[in-house]
């Protein structure tokens, strides 16, 4: 046998062992599991083909913990397990350059250690220097404890690797399984995180739990992916591993590969102009008030061809936050949901807000607001909630938005939900109302409460409700209407409903050129309410 020859052959059974590195062992292991391999995840990301490996043959520079025996040339027997725990590589989504990290659970458990750090900051370097997504896959049971201090300083350095690419380029989180201790700090710094609903993330398991506290606890109720959903922890929860890839691979079809980068386009102009779905809004909007009604109804007629991607939906129902299409080209939208809370705004659904309106602003997505909310939740609980400190940075989000921003009063925007609901003064480009909007400080129930205490405090009893009603109908015709926004500047236009999606077309290819940078500023960083 010829040298070379035989060098190929050795090369071939490494890169058999690199490709299985746990053996038999770990298939069985995914096998009880139902789960596929680390490998095989990634596969199911990216576009057929594509995936390209960097670092299959790292493992540990001396033996480590029990593995796979395996000769070198030397003779020497080696136990340390190829890949360390992590497959790390690039490949296509959509035709467009991603890097993909995806945790080895049947090997070390996935755990970090100085060699699992090593690639996945090689990884995170090559998509600094080639301006391209990061997806990681989770499934890992945190910092390999044979390791001690070199795991923990792994787990730092890739977090400070991953704040350069913050803002830089998109980054996506998989939770599939297990992710607990510091392997959480990974996923939850980058842009969305999703869950399948078997998967659980917590810092310390219910063990540690009830060992320290004494209390009981599941998995699911600490950490499960319906509870990290609901706290917004995680941003959807998809039903199956291809499910959550399938939502992963649409999410960055709305974003640019980079900052340095606009959105993709699709299909630009060949959206109709006025249709029999946009005339339905016209006869949409309830007599009522206090009617509620589904804004995705509206939604789904206002932007290209029905599609809309939410974020978030799972979380502070009141606001609903996702992409869509205008003329082909992605804008995030913010949309009150009168079915929840009347619209209202809370803690909760201020924080998701404000990470939506940075997302987009950082990834030049222009942003759509869509308006009918009566103001503030009022309560005991959202006080105790901090719906202060929270709202705070909903405004901050919206003032610091350099991207075009156009705004449309569909029906309420009262109080402070005028303000913090993309109004002009908080930075709007452009601001458009239907004639059912109502532009006040309060509603007119809440008015006459206030305002109208005494008057009918005076009135005789059998008067006061007619009194009652005049004075909410006064109010409603002479203030509470879009016809003093407009005529004082702080709207730009009162349209007809079913001309909102040409409006907001018309809107966003005139500040297609928007210049986005911001006045000059000596400080070193701004101060958010944290």
């Amino acid at each position: 046998m010829s040298v070379t020859r035989e060098k190929l052959e050795h090369l071939r059974d490494i890169l058999e062992l690199a490709a299985e590195p746990a053996g038999e062992t770990g298939i069985a292991k995914r096998k009880a599991k139902g789960i596929p391999s680390a490998r095989e995840r990634v596969r199911m990301l990216l576009d057929p083909g594509t995936f390209v490996e960097l670092g299959a043959l790292v493992r540990k520079p001396a033996d480590g913990p029990r593995g796979r025996q395996e000769a070198e040339p030397t003779g020497r027997v080696s136990t340390a397990m190829y890949g360390d725990g992590v497959v790390t590589g690039r490949g296509a989504i959509d035709g467009r350059p991603v890097v993909v990290i995806s945790h080895d659970q049947t090997v070390y458990g996935g755990s970090v250690s100085e060699m699992f750090g090593r690639k996945v900051g090689a990884a995170m370097e090559f998509a600094y220097n080639n301006a391209c997504p990061v997806v990681c896959v989770n499934d890992s049971g945190g910092a390999r404890i044979q390791d001690g201090v070199t795991s923990l300083a792994w787990y730092a350095t890739m977090c400070r690797r991953q704040e350069d690419l913050s803002g830089y380029v998109p980054m996506v989180a998989v939770m599939l399984g297990k992710c607990a201790a510091g392997s959480v700090y990974g996923p939850i710094n980058m842009d969305v995180l999703v869950a399948t609903e078997d998967s659980y993330m917590f810092v310390t398991g219910p063990e540690v739990i009830k060992a320290v506290t004494g209390s009981s606890v599941t998995a699911e109720e600490l950490g499960g992916a319906a509870a990290l959903q609901t706290n917004g922890t995680v941003h959807h929860v998809a039903a199956t591993e291809q499910a959550a890839f399938d939502w992963v691979r649409d999410y960055l079809s709305y974003l640019p590969s980079s900052c340095l980068e606009q959105p993709p386009v699709f299909n630009p102009g060949l959206e109709p102009e006025l249709t029999d779905t946009d005339l339905e809004l016209d006869r949409f909007m309830p007599d009522s008030d206090k009617a509620g009604y589904d804004m995705h109804e509206i939604v789904l007629r206002i932007f290209d061809d029905g599609a809309f991607h939410e974020l978030g939906a799972g979380t502070a129902r009141n606001l609903i936050t996702g992409f869509a299409r205008v003329d082909g080209r992605p804008v995030g939208v913010v949309a009150n949901q009168p079915l929840v809370l009347g619209g209202a705004l809370d803690a909760a659904c201020s924080d998701k807000a404000a990470h939506f309106i940075r997302l987009c602003d950082a990834f030049n997505v222009p942003l759509v607001y869509v308006v009918d909310t009566p103001g503030v939740l009022p309560g005991v609980d959202e006080e105790r909630n901090q719906v202060i400190k929270r709202g705070g940075r909903m405004f901050r989000a919206l003032i610091e938005a350099t991207v075009p921003i156009v705004t449309v009063v569909t029906r309420k925007a009262y109080g402070g939900g005028y303000a913090v609901m993309g109004c002009k003064q908080l930075g709007a480009d452009i601001s458009l109302a239907w004639p059912t909007a109502r532009l006040a400080v309060m509603g007119a129930e809440s008015m006459v409460s206030i305002v109208g205490r005494k008057q009918l405090a005076v009135t005789p009893p059998d008067q006061r409700a007619a009194v009652r009603d005049q004075m909410i109908d006064f109010y409603n015709a002479t203030v509470a209407t879009p016809w003093t926004a407009a005529e004082r500047g702080y709207i730009d236009a009162v349209i007809e409903p079913s001309r909102t999606r040409l409006e907001i077309r018309r809107a966003l290819r005139l500040l297609r050129d928007k210049d986005a940078r911001r006045r000059a500023n000596p400080r070193k960083h701004n101060l958010f309410p944290m």
